[in-house]
């Protein structure tokens, strides 16, 4: 039997990995697990939960990697090639970069790894592995795949938190973001039946504290589709869920879909805000954010007993000085339940990355620094030290001991999550300020 190892690589710089709170299951090793045949004897190495032995044997190994963690997938890719084991590499960054990667990896899947992943294992096979593979015009359907077994996960450290994807795509494609031009300009959707059956083939977690029927829908946006989500709604109520996910700013518009949230044991959203300013918003295209509103949609959740993780970005281009303390102020009044703040990140693949490549605005091209928590560009109205002390400040006042519970006292949200929830990102708050990033680049110089 042939044994494939399949690895996700730490991000060294990201302390988000390596926190208990934040220790979350990796979804696509197991969906390439699944598609893997069953002659295929298949492991999964997550270093941010254990680590890689890397003198271990396979026939072949697959590597995965986000952008920050890419140097690290290189390095582990090189090591198996000197032993003369074949890689294969995957991701988003190495299907945005596939001539970099092929530079450490004997072949690349660029893209979704459904209706590919078993050519290039029967490649393998006959030794005639090829360097790209790709989709042509269309992308896969989300039917008749199996269910991630989550059976490899058993006894790793991570978060007790299922990951479930009904949906896929996105038609927005707003200028920072990589997962329009990753997988499409338009929603896919997997059966509800597919979904209902996963979620019955679940094993509660065991433990005190501990949600036994924790899921994630890991979804860009849980509403995207509102047949759809409505349909999914309804069919997982019997299920006892508590279920948290991701969506537009306007779910507030619905109340059928968030009587539904509610019924079906909706926790809380994370939910783009992105920015306080009209004209950041009409720049990135994401112009069905109205900042006026903002108050109100958090509130609107609230209502339905649904918490609100915000998340903004700080350093798009009519960003200054201000726009840390606005948003702290902001967050504070608005009793946002999660403050989510990054740096904006211009990631190959995204037109942010283009027009700033275009503009010599970048001045890192250390990979490992494209974290959401590293400055890697320079900035229109301020310095790039700026923008980082900015981000610090806003991240030390937003969740000082005084700043969350003004935040959570009388949502009416779930308080034993998300008070938990909040001292976790503390904790990785205090250590992403100790290490604070050098700067290196010239003064005055933005290339």
């Amino acid at each position: 039997m042939k044994k494939l190892l399949l690895v996700s690589p730490l991000a060294s710089k990201s302390f988000l990995g390596g926190d208990f709170y934040f220790r979350l299951p990796y979804l696509g090793l197991l969906k390439v697990a699944s598609l893997t045949p069953s002659d295929w004897d298949v492991s999964i190495i997550d270093e941010k939960v254990e680590p890689l032995d890397l003198t271990q044997d396979a026939d072949l190994v697959g590597i995965t990697a986000m952008t920050p963690a890419v140097n690290r997938a290189y390095e582990i890719a090189d090591s198996f090639r000197l032993r003369g084991i074949k890689v294969i590499m995957g991701g988003m960054h190495v299907s945005k970069m596939p001539d970099e990667a092929l530079q450490h990896c004997d072949s690349v899947v660029i893209g979704e790894a459904e209706q590919l992943w078993d050519k290039a294992l029967d490649d393998c096979k006959r030794d005639e592995l090829k360097s790209i593979y790709r989709h042509g015009n269309e992308y896969p359907s989300l039917a008749n795949f199996p269910a991630p077994n989550w059976k490899l996960y058993e006894g790793k450290r991570y978060l007790p938190v299922h990951f479930l994807e009904t949906t896929r795509g996105c038609p927005h494609n707003c200028e920072f973001c990589s997962v329009t031009n990753s997988f499409g300009g338009k929603f896919r959707n997997r059966p509800v039946d597919e979904v209902e059956k996963e979620i019955q083939n679940l094993k509660p977690f065991e433990g005190m504290f501990v949600l036994k029927n924790g899921v994630f829908f890991v979804d860009d946006n849980i509403i995207s589709n509102r047949v759809h989500a409505k349909e999914l709604l309804k069919r997982i109520i019997p299920y006892n869920l508590k279920w948290t996910g991701q969506a537009s700013v306007n779910i507030a518009k619905n109340d059928e879909i968030l009587e539904l949230c509610k019924k079906s044991g909706c926790m809380g959203l994370i939910v783009g805000f992105e920015s306080l300013s009209q004209g950041n918003l009409a720049n990135m295209g994401k112009t069905f954010n109205t900042p006026d509103t903002y108050i109100d949609v958090v509130k609107k959740l609230h209502d339905y007993g649904i918490g609100v993780t915000g998340a903004f970005v700080f350093g798009f281009d009519h960003d200054d000085e201000s726009v840390f303390d606005r948003t702290i102020e902001f967050v504070i009044k608005a009793k946002i339940d999660v403050c989510y703040f990054s740096i904006l990140t211009p990631y190959p693949g995204t037109r942010v990355y283009s027009q700033m490549l275009h503009e010599g605005r970048i001045i890192d091209r250390d990979w490992s620094n494209y974290n959401t928590n590293h400055v890697v560009f320079m900035p229109k109205l301020m310095r790039p030290e700026k923008l980082l002390d900015g981000f610090h400040h806003a991240l030390k006042e937003s969740f000082s001991y005084t700043a969350i519970f003004k935040r959570l006292w009388g949502n009416g949200t779930y308080k034993n999550f998300f008070y938990p929830m909040n001292f976790g990102f503390r904790q990785t708050v205090r250590k992403t300020i100790q290490n604070k990033q050098d700067f290196s680049y010239e003064q005055g110089s933005g290339s």
